[in-house]
């Protein structure tokens, strides 16, 4: 169907408005009859009804007053306040059921005269007899029963018998007419009440048939000409469900020559865009971290602008590789590398971590915004360091499996240096190369940091400021003060041993003790120092650290420190 858009939901919607007019059309023909129905009721019925319940019900208690009055003559000494006052009573209620009675009648002239109700015009004209029957009697009792009241006080007891014999049959006839009025009101309620009843369920049935039918009609028509648009939105909404699960090879065809089909052909093009665009994503991926290669992609990161930003540097290395790869193939040793490269980079990457960089056998990396959270770190660094740590239990467990062979594998260890506080960050390099990554004297600390495990026999040293930053739930161990290559100031060297959860009790004991040595060290009293540093190995045998302390002491035995001695290593080289 070759129609735009617009014009195929205005035909839709057209021909649902002349279904609903057809329904509402018939709806108004059947419930005008039930409205007649109930207007009848209401209108007339009903309180037509309630006239003549009223009148009974002053009838009865004229009936009531009667009784009264009856009763008190038949006392020995009758009180005449009190009959005067109930003979009132009866005179009163008497008056009201004709004034009722009366305007019933003209309540009934009203309806024969009425047009725009259809009524049951026969009852009506019955009712219009009834009710001067009714008043008839009525009128006859009320003279019968002052005539019984004046033979009563005057006649005989035979004629005062007489009279109260024909007040009794008068009331009775008085009832025998209110029954018939009553039960002729009663049955014409209740037919109306039926007939209206009946009429709702014929109008709602049809109403529903034909609504029924409006509908699958709507359905049929709705159906046929919104084929055309729901077709193409299926194919169109699959295309992007396919793309937003990673799938960019989806093409979508649409026939129809409308508005959806230039849709179909934008969202093509934006798809063999994507394509690209993930293409040199994956391909950068390789060699950046796909977060900054995203962030590039984005303009999410200034191009030619550094940021000063406080942040955790990481280095590792792999202990004795030149000698390693002595022994080994090219090809294993690219393979050895590849293996402990992806281990190692996708614990730092789990752990929200940048791998800025391969440098042979190491790994330099960082830890900061807009990647961390500022707050976050040097602890995610502090855990990433000892993940990577257990890891290589697993490492040296495949390279069996890696080189080959189970004898003369090399002995693999790695040494981390961990290091916080302000760099530079930024797109560093030439015109045609560049580079995301930190500089500052931390990159340098970290870097010095790793290169001290090898005389203080450690795999990871931290800085102050990383232990400070990290938290309370690692466990750290003073290491000493250490002027590094290229630094004047002194920097105090942590050791991160576990998390504090991990920590054992022998080990607490061995890093108190080195800590307690350590201080006496650093106030020259040898024999306190040597004592705690040897508690120290003998919680934790072959302590690296404990035992270059030991040869310290006893160098510094045979030739003391100058004076003014700080306490402060100087590493001579890097």
């Amino acid at each position: 169907m070759r129609l735009p858009i617009s014009l195929k939901i205005f035909s839709i919607t057209m021909a649902l408005l002349v279904l609903m007019v057809i329904v509402t059309w018939l709806s108004v023909l059947n419930f005008r009859h039930l409205n007649n129905q109930v207007r009848a009721l209401s209108d007339w019925y009903l309180p037509l009804q309630q006239q003549v319940a009223s009148v009974e019900i002053l009838i009865r208690d004229q009936m009531v007053h009667m009784e009264r009055v009856m009763a008190g003559m038949e006392v020995a000494q009758p009180d005449p306040e009190f009959l005067a006052k109930e003979s009132n009573a009866f005179d009163m209620r008497g008056i009201n059921a004709d004034q009722i009675v009366d305007s019933s009648l003209r309540f009934l002239a009203e309806a024969e005269a009425e047009q725009g109700v259809e009524l049951d015009r026969v009852t009506l004209a019955v009712l219009s007899k009834e009710l001067p029957a009714i008043q008839t009697s009525r009128q006859h009792f009320h003279a019968t029963f002052r005539q019984f009241q004046i033979e009563a006080q005057e006649g005989t007891p035979r004629s005062e018998k007489i009279v109260r014999d024909a007040l009794l049959r008068e009331k009775d006839a008085i009832d025998v007419e209110i029954q018939k009025t009553t039960d002729l009101l009663n049955k014409l309620t209740q037919d109306t009440a039926k007939q209206a009843k009946a009429e709702e369920a014929r109008a709602t049935t049809l109403n529903w048939i034909v609504t029924a039918i409006a509908t699958i009609l709507g359905l049929i028509f709705a159906g046929l000409v919104t084929r055309s648009l729901v077709d193409p939105v299926k194919r169109l909404l699959g295309g992007t469900r396919a793309v937003e699960a990673g799938d960019l090879d989806v093409e979508i065809l649409v026939r129809t020559h409308d508005e959806l089909a230039t849709l179909a052909t934008s969202f093509n093009h934006m798809v063999v865009g994507l394509r690209e665009k993930e293409r040199i994503r994956a391909t950068f991926g390789q060699y950046l971290d796909p977060r900054i290669v995203k962030s590039l992609l984005e303009n999410r990161i200034p191009a030619d602008r550094g940021e000063r930003q406080v942040m955790t540097v990481f280095f590792s290395d792999l202990q004795g590789f030149t000698r390693m790869c002595e022994g080994l193939t090219p090809d294993a040793t690219v393979r050895f590398l590849n293996r402990y490269f992806s281990l190692m980079s996708e614990v730092i990457r789990d752990h929200q971590g940048i791998v800025d960089k391969y440098i042979g056998d190491s790994v330099m990396a960082f830890w900061g915004p807009p990647f961390t959270d500022p707050a976050d770190h040097a602890r995610l660094g502090c855990i990433a360091a000892l993940e990577q740590m257990k890891k290589m239990d697993a490492f040296r467990a495949a390279l069996p499996e890696l080189f080959g062979m189970r004898h003369g594998l090399p002995e693999v260890n790695v040494r981390m240096g961990i290091a916080s506080g302000e760099v530079t960050v930024g797109n560093i390099g030439s015109e045609t190369s560049r580079g995301y990554t930190v500089i500052g004297d931390t990159v340098n600390l970290a870097s010095r940091l790793e290169q001290a495990n090898k005389f203080y026999g450690t795999r990871i040293l931290a800085s102050e400021i990383t232990r400070t930053l990290a938290g309370d739930e690692f466990a750290f161990r003073e290491i000493d003060s250490l002027r590094v290559a290229g630094k004047l100031e002194p920097v105090k060297v942590y050791e991160l041993i576990t998390l504090v959860d991990e920590l054992d009790d022998t080990t607490r004991k061995a890093m108190q003790a080195y800590e307690s040595g350590l201080a006496r060290y650093r106030a020259q009293e040898w024999d306190a120092a040597e004592a705690a540093f040897r508690e120290c190995l003998a919680n934790v045998p072959g302590d690296k650290p404990s035992q270059v302390m030991l040869e310290r002491v006893a160098t510094f035995r045979q030739t003391p420190p100058e004076a003014g001695w700080d306490g402060v290593w100087v590493a001579l080289s890097k």
